[in-house]
């Protein structure tokens, strides 16, 4: 055991004492992994990724993006073309699924139908051969932590559908696993007690410290629960980083069109140049005016791109701005009442999608259908895609 009070040699300096350590060693690790079912088409193309000890890190993507696939991959219910996984530095490519220690939750639950919840809860616990004192224990534990004291006894059939999703958690934390995958899991319930099991779930993960890896293709699951988001796409990774990145920053036209809402306006790179340390570019479109942002993806001059920004972000003025700067006069083309906030459609006219801007409740006067308007870019956050 170290010493508690551990002290500095005297030749280190206070520099090198503080120096940083270096970041953990990741839990698993994909090493150039590559899946096809025909031998010709990728579903998965040269993945490497990093899952880091106790994150909650989820796959997110279209249907075919190849998410699924990893976490199958994963699991065990599939073996890689080529590549390799490791599990703390131990290759597990070829492991079988029941000897990798894994829990697993399905969109379907794949709860036995005639073992009560506290049987479907304790079957890992028995084909692992635990004394059935420490599966009692244990069963009663993993529900308490799903809030499903009592209910050892009922059948599936007895359960909401949400419950029979808490039997199935439970199940798969109850032999302390060191990962829990889950696939899709909140797919069947409806939309509010969806977003309640999102919380639940995410309490669970800061209390438990287990990591987590989960599927789905519901960008509003992935913000609301994750850690760090990987954006799948054509079998490959478009982007991985922490939540409020993928959707502030993102990394390229894929991810800003996926993740969220964006209006995104076409025309052409006229000048590029560093701003602050952050590569800027100027556009004009086609109607000769010009609007500058943050440089994504390095377009040089002459190139085709596209102008992204949240609609949140899009500043509304019902008189022209004294200062003119990223500020392009529309015209409202719609006003839609979404309950929490009014969104504005507005033309901006020359064949350009309708700019879409969120505007709050209480905002004073409120645009109609017809009225022109001024919407201000601000530069930092219009980014600019090739």
């Amino acid at each position: 055991m170290a010493p508690s009070h551990p002290s500095v040699p005297p030749s280190a300096s206070p520099a090198s004492a503080a120096a940083p350590q270096p970041a953990a060693e990741p839990l698993v690790r994909f090493r150039g992994v590559q899946k096809t079912y025909d031998g010709v088409q990728l579903v998965v193309r040269q993945l490497d990724l990093d899952i880091r000890r106790g994150e909650f890190l989820t796959l997110l993507g279209p249907s075919g993006s190849g998410k699924t696939t990893c976490l199958m991959m994963l699991a065990g219910f599939e073996s890689p073309t080529a590549g390799d996984i490791v599990l703390d530095g131990r290759p597990i490519t070829r492991t079988p699924p029941h000897k990798r220690h894994f829990g697993m939750v399905f969109q379907n639950y794949a709860l036995f139908p005639h073992l009560t919840v506290g049987q479907n809860v304790a079957y890992p616990l028995t084909v692992r051969g635990v004394a059935k004192d420490e599966q009692a224990q244990r069963v009663k534990r993993a529900l308490d932590m799903v809030r499903l004291q009592g209910m050892a006894e009922r059948t599936p059939s007895q359960l909401s559908g949400g419950q029979q999703q808490r039997v199935a958690l439970a199940r798969a934390l109850v032999f302390d696993p060191q990962l829990v995958l889950m696939d899709e899991p909140l797919g069947a319930l409806d939309k509010q007690l969806r977003e309640h099991m999102q919380i639940e779930l995410k309490d669970l993960h800061r209390q438990l410290g287990v990591t987590f890896v989960y599927v789905t293709h519901d960008q509003g699951e992935a913000l609301t629960m994750s850690d760090r988001v990987a954006v799948f796409n054509d079998g490959a990774i478009q982007q991985i980083d922490a939540v409020e990145h993928i959707y502030e920053q993102p990394a390229n036209r894929f991810v800003a069109g996926f993740i969220g809402d964006s209006t995104m306006l076409k025309g052409t790179v006229r000048a590029a140049h560093i701003d602050n340390g952050s590569e800027r570019c100027g556009i004009v479109l086609s109607d000769g005016r010009v609007l500058t942002g943050v440089n994504v993806n390095g377009a040089e001059v002459g190139a085709q791109v596209e102008a992204g920004i949240r609609p949140e972000r899009i500043v509304l003025h019902a008189q022209p701005p004294a200062e003119r700067g990223n500020v392009l006069q529309s015209r409202v083309a719609g006003v839609i009442y979404f309950g929490d906030h009014l969104r504005l459609l507005c033309a901006v006219g020359d064949g350009q999608p309708e700019a879409t801007v969120k505007l709050p409740l209480a905002s004073a006067h409120a645009p109609r259908p017809g009225d022109s308007v001024w919407l201000e870019f601000p530069p930092e956050l219009t980014r600019i895609y090739r």
